[in-house]
């Protein structure tokens, strides 16, 4: 099936899972994300991510982003006004830090700087895992970061596009080729439990229930949990992170322009990784 098709049936088929989700009598009474982030507040997040300098440049579309959630209904439609609107921002700082063009002296500030790549530069190797048979690397391909949040590794690819119809293992390039892709699979790694791990979702709206090796290692629910599980094996227990900061420093911005607060525990430094 040509890759046009496949998109195609997976856009009918998100429409359908929007009609028929579990809470979709509440996503249907509660305003659309749409309404919550118009595309002028998208473009005031994202002040500089069409610029000449950014490889990603007319990449990540506002459109994109809108069509995208609607495959993940229960994203930024669980809990209250300031819960929901609280995981918006959340989501859209992890992707940013994870894209970023920005550096502490740039125009508006660092923080102004999210989305500009669209996958990783020189990266330092392949992000095959051999030894991951469920979901086998494919000859000369590399599973280096990609997309939004920077998918990498095979164990990602693959069960990413499964569940989202189309080849990660033998075809990763197409979440840095297209634009409704790459915002989908962001989406996909933040709505998706991976165990031990929860969902980046389930830590953002309050349904994070830490078991017993969660509180032994300070687990705690807040942002920087979210930031354990996307990079926490490299990031976390280290007292002042610059990238943690950085992660930081996007969602207070973020938060300030939704009119939220962002709640307790910011950081990771005292929490060990997953």
């Amino acid at each position: 099936m040509e890759s046009s098709s496949r998109i195609s049936l997976l856009l009918i088929f998100c429409s359908i899972l929007l009609s028929f989700a579990s809470n979709g009598v509440e996503a249907r009474r509660l305003p659309a994300i749409s309404y919550l982030i118009s595309e002028d507040l998208f473009a005031s997040i994202f002040l500089h991510k069409d610029d000449k300098a950014c490889p990603a440049r007319n990449f990540y579309t506002y459109n994109s982003f809108i069509q995208a959630t609607k495959c993940f209904p229960r994203f930024g439609n669980t809990g209250d006004l300031v819960t929901r609107k609280r995981e918006i921002a959340a989501f859209l700082a992890q992707i940013s830090h994870e894209t970023t063009g920005g550096w502490a002296t740039a125009p508006d500030g660092p923080y102004a700087w999210g989305l500009c790549f669209k996958e990783e530069v020189s990266p330092q190797s392949n992000y095959c895992d051999s030894t991951n048979k469920k979901w086998p690397c494919y000859p000369g391909k590399s599973y280096k970061g990609r997309g939004p949040i920077q998918l990498s590794w095979n164990f990602n690819y693959g069960p990413a596009g499964q569940a989202l119809g189309f080849d990660g293992l033998r075809n990763p390039e197409i979440v840095a080729n297209n634009s409704l892709i790459a915002f989908k699979t962001a989406l996909w790694f933040w709505m998706t439990e991976q165990k031990p791990k929860p969902s980046c979702h389930d830590v953002m709206v309050g349904k994070y229930v830490p078991t017993e090796d969660d509180l032994a290692a300070n687990r705690t629910a807040g942002y920087g949990l979210v930031t354990n599980i996307i990079n926490g094996g490299l990031e976390c227990g280290i007292p002042n992170d610059g990238r943690v900061n950085d992660r930081i420093g996007y969602f207070q911005r973020y938060a300030q322009l939704f009119n939220v607060d962002t709640g307790p525990n910011l950081d990771c430094e005292n929490q060990k990784s997953f």
